[in-house]
């Protein structure tokens, strides 16, 4: 779980990202889910655009992606979310001490 901190810092560094993927009228699926899976593991931190022909609201898209791809929810901010997922791997992101 990130504290205020931990997410003010990450929001701060998705600020200059641009969104990797766009979930459009399709909405969610195991294919979006298993791409960002795939993403976040080098990324750790990426944004994702709602177009506006989902029928589907973004926080509620948001929850359901970060659960699916066990990350963690940053923000959701007007049709963007932000997710956050520690890499085992390719480790870039120092958070902030709780």
């Amino acid at each position: 779980m990130l504290t205020g901190k931990q997410k003010r810092y990450l929001r701060s560094q998705a600020h200059h990202l641009d969104p990797i993927f766009q979930i459009g009228k399709g909405g969610m699926n195991e294919g979006i889910v298993r791409h960002v899976v795939d993403a976040i593991e080098t990324r750790e931190l990426m944004k994702i655009s709602v177009l506006n022909n989902c029928l589907e609201e973004p926080k509620e898209l948001a929850q359901e992606l970060a659960e699916g791809a066990g990350a963690e929810l940053v923000q959701v901010i007007g049709r963007t979310i932000v997710l956050y997922k520690e890499s085992k791997d390719h480790k870039q992101i120092v958070l902030p001490r709780a």
